[in-house]
């Protein structure tokens, strides 16, 4: 039987967690935009475009995790818990590298940054405030994905969960009150959700470190642990973690770049685009965490020499994610009015809202196949390489020549032109399925010497 009850049992008891995390550190930027959307547009779209250094920080941290995830994953195989030590060590240290470039990106020089994206000083200004005020979040950011991505990993992924809902729940409440001036605190606007995305940042990443090592988790290492490797062996996780590292950054440059492209059309436009995006988020999560609980097993399994086990599982967990992907896009057509709806902008980036929303809903299944494809078993198996190739080639010779066509040469609305920049998404499937029936992304990590 294609899905067994076996099957579903295995992945969900993973990706459950992960979904429900996933949802929770997706849910911290929707809450600001959800929030901020009562003040209009201009608000919306100065915290999206503020928050596009959130995303490009979470990108890169997300390649440097999922680049240690690889070998966790393999290494728990065989309960390797030294090298799962040295691995996590690598990637708090990249971690912590890339989260202080970009908190003094933020702090120092927010205007020259979003000034990218748009010419209105009004988005600018009210940015930056944004920016210098969330900065020092990217240092904790850092720690919080590299503790959490090597947790669920080794299968704990019952901590990074309970922990995120803690942190999504005190945002919500610091947002109802520092936003609109709630329960005796100031209205502070735009700035009150900087002051209470960076509070939810911090106490995450604390509680997240303090659990983990009080239940002395495979994660709970010393510094002397931590950082118990050499060149040689930095130079092996690079070999492996590099091209994932440097996927999420090109790509999420690339998705960047859109976002200028968007901006340019118009302010309602790119604040149309960030409701729409954060509502596709949400969607995706369940995809992001189909894909992850993927990469898990199949890790797991490649890590023992149980290849075709492997192949197997991951061959379903596609399958299974194009039919999830069907009815998430359905649902995302059929309720795009009502989302559009909720917020306080002009109908005319109330209508472009609306029809991002069908459009999202309409390419939803391309873009889930392609995530359970690439990062749920071709990344997993070791194959970072191809992951790096294929979402480059797509993003800057397909993806960002249409969106530059369309937004500046045809002069198309803004849901045109995204409805086009989907073409990459298609090429990008068709090559990751001939390189994923190929079986030559399957790399046993685990088995190589230490």
């Amino acid at each position: 039987m294609l899905w067994s009850r076996q099957f579903f049992k295995t992945l969900f008891s993973i990706a459950l967690p992960i979904i429900v995390q996933q949802f929770i550190m997706t849910s911290l930027n929707m809450i600001d935009i959800m929030m901020v959307g009562q003040l209009g547009e201009t608000s919306v779209a100065a915290v999206g475009l503020a928050n596009q250094m959130t995303f490009v920080l979470i990108m890169t941290m997300f390649g440097v995790a999922s680049g240690a995830a690889v070998f966790t994953a393999q290494y728990w195989g065989q309960r390797d818990v030294a090298n799962i030590r040295r691995v996590l060590g690598i990637c708090v240290s990249l971690a912590l590298a890339a989260g202080g470039i970009t908190a003094g990106l933020a702090m120092l020089i927010p205007e020259m940054v979003l000034s990218v994206y748009t010419e209105d000083l009004n988005v600018i200004a009210l940015g930056s405030s944004y920016l210098r005020t969330l900065g020092p979040a990217y240092l904790f950011l850092g720690v919080t994905v590299c503790y959490s991505f090597v947790l669920r990993s080794t299968g704990n992924v019952r901590l990074p969960m309970i922990v995120s809902i803690g942190a999504v729940a005190l945002n919500t409440l610091l947002n109802y009150m520092l936003i609109f001036g709630n329960l005796g605190a100031p209205a502070l606007g735009v700035q009150g959700a900087a002051i209470a995305t960076l509070t939810a940042r911090v106490l995450e990443c604390l509680v997240l470190l303090l659990a983990a090592y009080k239940r002395r988790t495979p994660v709970a290492a010393t510094l002397s642990q931590l950082f118990d490797f050499n060149f040689a062996y930095f130079l092996r996780y690079l070999k492996t973690a590099l091209p994932v590292i440097a996927n999420e950054i090109v790509w999420s440059l690339g998705i960047t770049t859109h976002n200028a492209i968007y901006a340019r059309i118009g302010t309602e436009s790119i604040a149309a685009f960030n409701i729409a995006v954060t509502i596709e988020s949400l969607a995706l999560v369940l995809l992001i965490g189909t894909a992850h609980a993927t990469a898990i097993i199949v890790g797991n399994h490649i890590g023992a020499a149980e290849t075709e086990e492997a192949v197997a599982f991951a061959r379903r967990s596609i399958l299974l994610g194009v039919a999830g992907s069907l009815l998430l896009g359905l649902a995302m057509i059929l309720s795009a009015n009502r989302i559009a709806s909720i917020y306080q902008i002009t109908e005319t980036a109330r209508g472009l809202t609306r029809a991002l929303i069908q459009m999202s809903g309409l390419t939803l299944w391309i873009k889930s196949c392609n995530i359970i494809l690439l990062i749920g078993a071709i990344r997993s198996g070791g194959d970072t390489r191809f992951g790096l190739i294929s979402e480059m080639g797509t993003m800057w010779a397909i993806g960002v020549p249409l969106a530059l066509l369309g937004a500046f040469v045809f002069r198309w609305p803004v849901y045109w032109v995204y409805l086009l920049v989907q073409t990459e998404e298609l090429v990008k499937l068709s090559i990751g399925l001939i390189r994923f029936t190929s079986r030559r992304w399957i790399h046993n990590l685990a088995s190589s010497p230490s």
